[in-house]
């Protein structure tokens, strides 16, 4: 299958998404890039989102009209953000002023499920992908242990029964996908990848890295949200364990409701002189945090994919994530870094320690991940995309659901 021909017949696509940039998260990164994408191959993308505050507006963004509907805060978290019931009934006004071929919403929540109802409603072609897991807010939302597995059947039940009403639904990874078939969503689902620019992360890797050669020091690297499920804590206190006699420091980039005892951790283990809490970093900083890092870490238990990973994959570096979720389809054992069991340190150290000891170990492995990313390039997967967008707009036209699963096995 090739996405050439799907280029040249443009689509009016809405995007939906209850969290798109400003919001730094890995959805908003993902509707983002995916507006962007296929605005770039001549489709006419729309965004629905929630905005910032409390005011309705819509702009013209990177070639992608974006409606932010007035949504209202919370005090869980800062990108978390929604609408009273009846507001969502809003979505159903922009699809009658929008008239899509084809509605694509990133979640079930709020403004999200405004669409999905409004696109069965106007019978408009509707896909679905999932980025949700109850892990992902039980630490927002304070769930006590003893109520997190009744809350996550419940919340699994609630997207089962919207995501139904999809003609396609997808979600970034096989092992997402199998999460979605065990708690309940008996009709086909897709793995398709998020994507990414493999190109932009490696062109900037391979000029920093001419530019500032070996310093000596080994640099670990983690990017993503300081919150419990992440799991920052399992790797400082392996940096506190590295055997190595190489001088090694972590860098952390990004920002959660954990950083102040993420902070307050470091300088217990004595480490804090080796670990630097960035914060949020410009597009241009994060190139380059990227490039100068010898190995990037994932602790996390609950990603269904991460964007982070592969972004640190394209820029050549090897990588030690936790063994669970879709982290494990991210990584060959032995050739572009390691997996380790979850929660253990001592483990987690000696991966660490096996691959930055070696400045042999670190090129090789590198060059690996390159070569294991190349699939996940960006223009495949809005190739497939569009196959999906027709797909759905007319079932029985040129675009088979047997040719695109044929494509996405491949």
């Amino acid at each position: 299958m090739t996405s050439q021909p799907f280029s040249r017949r443009p689509l009016r696509i809405v995007i939906g998404a209850t969290t798109y940039p400003p919001d730094v998260n890995g959805a908003a990164n993902f509707g983002h890039r995916l507006a962007t994408g296929l605005s770039g191959r001549g489709h006419d993308v729309h965004v629905v989102c929630h905005s910032t505050d409390r005011e309705s507006r819509i702009d013209v963004e990177d070639g992608v009209t974006v409606h932010r509907v007035a949504s209202y805060g919370s005090p869980f978290h800062p990108s978390i953000r929604g609408l009273l019931p009846w507001q969502a009934a809003q979505a159903d006004r922009l699809i009658a002023e929008i008239q899509p071929d084809v509605v694509h919403v990133q979640s079930h929540f709020f403004i999200c499920r405004g669409l999905i109802n409004s696109a069965r409603r106007r019978d408009i072609g509707l896909v679905a992908t999932n980025h949700f897991m109850p892990e992902n807010i039980f630490g927002y939302f304070k769930v006590p242990q003893f109520l997190q597995h009744a809350a996550g059947r419940l919340l699994w039940h609630n997207l089962v029964k919207h995501y139904r009403k999809a003609q396609l639904v997808t979600a970034p990874t096989p092992r997402a996908v199998q999460l979605l078939q065990e708690n309940g969503f008996a009709e086909l689902a897709l793995p398709v990848s998020c994507g990414i620019d493999v190109e932009r992360y490696r062109r900037r890797a391979r000029s920093y890295r001419k530019q500032h050669p070996d310093p000596g020091t080994r640099t670990v690297l983690f990017v993503g949200r300081l919150d419990e499920e992440k799991h920052i804590d399992d790797l400082l206190r392996a940096m506190a364990l590295l055997r190595t006699k190489t001088p090694t420091r972590l860098e952390i980039v990004g920002n959660g409701s954990r950083r102040a005892a993420f902070e307050q951790l470091a300088a217990q283990l004595g480490i804090a002189d080796r670990v630097h809490f960035h914060g949020f970093l410009s597009d241009s900083e994060l190139l380059d945090a990227y490039a100068r890092a010898d190995l990037f870490c994932m602790p996390s238990i609950a990603e269904l994919q991460s964007l982070a990973t592969m972004e640190a994959m394209s820029a050549g570096t090897p990588v030690v994530l936790a063994n669970a979720m879709a982290l494990p389809h991210l990584v060959q054992p032995g050739q572009n870094g390691w997996l380790y069991p979850p929660r253990d340190v001592h483990a987690l150290a000696s991966a660490i320690d096996d691959v930055i000891s070696d400045r042999m170990t670190i090129d090789r492995m590198g060059a690996a991940s390159e070569r294991l990313v190349s699939r996940h390039d960006i223009d495949e997967i809005l190739g497939r995309f569009e196959a999906i967008y027709h797909h759905a707009i007319d079932p029985d036209g040129a675009v088979e659901l047997d040719e695109i699963r044929t494509e996405l096995a491949s």
